[in-house]
């Protein structure tokens, strides 16, 4: 009798535990297909004509239309916007991690009066909209003289992503033991060596987190690239993409092109840095 009941609650855990793993499969199952479903659809819409947008924007093409992606690419210019979008990306986040290093590493390493202030300062700086500093910045980039050029878009970027940038590395950094500091200052290295030889090695998980971060905030963004660049050449990515909407017609064939090669070095540099990415957030996450 007594096997017989525990059979019966071993068959009855079993099934309760398929009935879980059912459940949770099938609701990830979904979020996958909520998440993909938009890239795929942009993808293979992306070889349709306008005609057969206007019959059906979610039907499969009858025919693959590579053509559209030479259109986008040389006639609607957009290879001119994406070389300029990924030049003053790589500029701001190379700018950012260095001065975010710097500034994390020293809140998180060194005591001195006002330093939680300061630190304080930073946090806040996430919660600043963009459009509260967009006619301030507009001015103050006149006066300099930096208004149509890309630096007026690399000093906002990087100083927009300072703030996120430094909360992340510096409970990275201060989970650093001092003792690896204050061996190479035994041994005679100066702070700048410290930093570049020791600090910036150590910190490469939080490194390619907020790398992605800001690449991908500097690559959409559209409201500061709008207000400072008028210049045709020099215009982004995001100004490139509105160029396919029209006043009374829309080339939705060019667009989704164009929004593919907009998609690509996102998904490019995330595959090549998602295991540094995971580590970086759930170091972080831990160790701050």
């Amino acid at each position: 009798m007594k096997h017989t009941n525990l059979f019966a609650s071993s068959r009855n855990a079993h099934r309760m535990h398929l009935i879980t793993m059912s459940a949770r499969y099938s609701i990830l199952g979904l979020l996958s297909i909520t998440t993909l479903f938009p890239l795929l659809w942009m993808t293979y819409s992306s070889f349709k004509t306008n005609q057969e947008f206007t019959v059906s924007a979610i039907s499969l093409p009858k025919q693959l239309h590579g053509e559209n992606y030479v259109h986008a690419w040389k006639t609607a210019n957009i290879g001119t916007y994406f070389f300029n979008s990924l030049f003053i990306s790589i500029f701001s986040i190379v700018f950012t991690v260095l001065i975010g290093a710097a500034a994390a590493f020293v809140l998180a390493k060194f005591k001195f009066r006002f330093q939680k202030v300061v630190s304080s300062v930073f946090v806040i700086g996430m919660l600043i909209p963009l459009q509260a500093v967009l006619v301030p910045l507009f001015s103050l980039m006149r006066s300099f003289h930096l208004l149509n050029t890309p630096w007026s878009l690399i000093l906002v970027y990087t100083a927009f992503g300072l703030p996120i940038t430094i909360f992340l590395m510096e409970s990275f950094i201060a989970s650093f033991p001092d003792s690896i500091m204050e061996a190479s200052i035994i041994d005679g290295a100066a702070m700048g060596r410290i930093f570049f030889s020791i600090v910036l090695p150590m910190t490469r998980p939080v490194i390619a987190t907020v790398g992605i971060l800001n690449f991908l905030n500097n690559w959409k963004e559209f409201s500061f690239a709008l207000v400072f660049i008028n210049s045709e050449h020099k215009k982004t990515l995001p100004l490139g993409l509105y160029n396919f909407l029209g006043a009374y017609t829309t080339d939705y064939a060019g667009l989704m092109a164009a929004l593919v090669i907009a998609t690509v070095p996102i998904l490019i540099m995330y595959l090549l840095l998602q295991e540094q990415i995971i580590n970086g957030m759930t170091a972080g996450a831990v160790k701050g």
